[in-house]
């Protein structure tokens, strides 16, 4: 008779897999934020949110590469827009320009004066982030300067420009660019303003009337025009 052996077979221990939606905690999992810039929310010592003062929003970006965030951006644009109402004086007070500039850096300032938080400012001015609108107001800083410099109202009425031909052929390689011609109403319109600059008038190529003002400097400059 065989002897029949008792041995068992060899333990096997089946590994155990972790649960799927252990790995998948929220916490491990933050849900993307989709801002123009990264903000946090100020606390109090311990932890906790302290008052109005202490939960509005810190800027810590900008979002744009370049761009450093101003803390203290508000009481900039204070500064900027004052500075830029007093700038603009230099311009005669009947200039376009003047009254644009005028316009909306009074509508900015009176904004920052009212609101405290830069997220407000932005929300109302609705021209880009706070330091965006410093970068403009200091552009516009400069651009008055030069404008005073060029003095463009400054032209006499009377003024003539002197106008050069150049007769030599254009390359084929190089584009030309037609200008579109210019219609009828406007020669009208310019012919009634040369024989009176200082008075508007209309014109009514859309059937409604128009009122449209040249000062003498542009007339002088559109003089060259022809009706060809």
């Amino acid at each position: 008779m065989k002897a029949h052996s008792t041995a068992s077979p060899a333990h096997t221990t089946t590994p155990t897999l972790p649960n799927p939606a252990a790995l998948e905690s929220p916490r491990l999992l933050p849900a993307p934020q989709h801002r123009d810039a990264t903000t946090t929310t100020a606390a109090s010592d311990d932890g906790r949110p302290g008052g109005a003062e202490a939960a509005r929003a810190v800027k810590e970006t900008t979002g744009i590469v370049g761009l450093e965030v101003v803390p203290n951006a508000r009481e900039v644009l204070i500064g900027l827009y004052t500075r830029t109402l007093k700038e603009i004086e230099a311009v005669p007070k009947d200039e376009g320009y003047r009254k644009a500039v005028e316009s909306f850096t009074n509508h900015r300032l009176q904004i920052c004066q009212e609101e405290d938080d830069w997220k407000r400012i932005e929300d109302r001015i609705e021209c880009g982030q706070v330091e965006e609108l410093i970068e403009e107001a200091e552009d516009e800083l400069k651009l008055i300067a030069k404008m005073v410099e060029w003095d463009p109202w400054g032209v006499p009425d009377d003024y003539e420009c002197e106008v050069i031909e150049d007769d030599t052929p254009i390359p084929k390689h190089v584009p030309q660019h037609q200008p579109v011609a210019l219609p009828e109403e406007f020669f009208k319109t310019l012919d009634a303003v040369k024989s009176d600059p200082r008075s508007p008038r209309r014109c009514s190529s859309s059937g409604e009337g128009v009122k449209m003002t040249l000062p003498g400097y542009v007339i002088s400059h559109f003089a060259v025009l022809s009706r060809d």
